[in-house]
């Protein structure tokens, strides 16, 4: 016959499974001892075991997280150049690292010259949104743009459109680099109206907010109404000076 003691291990070695509490079943024997050698009470044991098994489910969640975000590289806020750019306002990117706009719900526009950084920044955003469990996914304005055409047309675009408004953040890079077309923009405009005032929207874009209604085959009415969305409860961060890329090819 097996023993009580074996019995209560497997026992609870069983229940920990069924719960799915792996970091407790690692740990359990292990703190089983030093509770008796710590002589700890049942509530410290308990705490001890809870927040061990909190922790592992957090680092795996941001693990998630960052698989989810699809980002096309790290970046983070401590590899950012301050010098490089000739106008940034440094206590005002700093404040965004508390990640306040994404409990408001507001959003991050980034504004300036190729070769800035505001690729690096929206990425360094997303990054800490991911290592605080939040959701967040990363796409270019093109690429969001041709997904969901392909959706519509075999009949996923719910699906596709979900992607884009579920995460709690969306960075939405490059608006501004090629001229969209009218349903591109239709598409654009469907994601940044769903998303108004239930999610964070971080944006990169080169263009100044009055030049989008030639960006956007010259529907300035469209433009207006991508822009009014947008700049309603928005942090615009404008950076100036010349390309960081060009400067270092000279």
């Amino acid at each position: 016959m097996r023993s009580t003691k074996t019995s209560l291990r497997e026992r609870l070695t069983e229940n920990l499974e069924f719960l799915g509490l792996k970091r407790m079943i690692e740990i359990y024997a292990e703190q089983v001892r030093a509770a008796g050698k710590e002589d700890l009470s049942h509530e410290a044991f308990l705490d001890r075991l809870i927040t061990e098994e909190a922790a592992a489910r957090f680092e795996r969640l941001v693990k998630n997280r960052m698989a989810q975000a699809r980002f096309p590289t790290t970046k983070t806020i401590d590899s950012f150049d301050f010098v490089h750019p000739k106008k940034i306002d440094r206590a005002q990117i700093q404040h965004l690292f508390t990640l306040a706009f994404v409990e408001e719900k507001a959003n991050v526009l980034f504004l300036g010259n190729h070769g800035l950084g505001k690729t690096h920044l929206s990425l360094a955003l997303g990054y800490e949104a991911c290592q605080r469990g939040i959701s967040t996914r990363f796409t270019t304005a093109l690429d969001a743009i041709n997904e969901l055409t392909a959706a519509m047309a075999d009949g996923s675009f719910v699906t596709a459109l979900k992607r884009y408004t579920r995460p709690r953040v969306l960075i939405l890079d490059e608006i501004g680099y090629l001229p969209v077309s009218r349903e591109g923009v239709e598409l654009l405009f469907q994601i940044i109206t769903t998303r108004y005032e239930t999610g964070s929207i971080i944006l990169t874009t080169n263009r100044p907010f009055k030049q989008w209604g030639k960006l956007f085959g010259n529907d300035n009415s469209l433009a207006q109404a991508v822009v009014d969305r947008l700049i309603h409860h928005a942090e615009v961060v404008v950076l100036e000076g010349d390309s960081y890329r060009m400067k270092r090819g000279k």
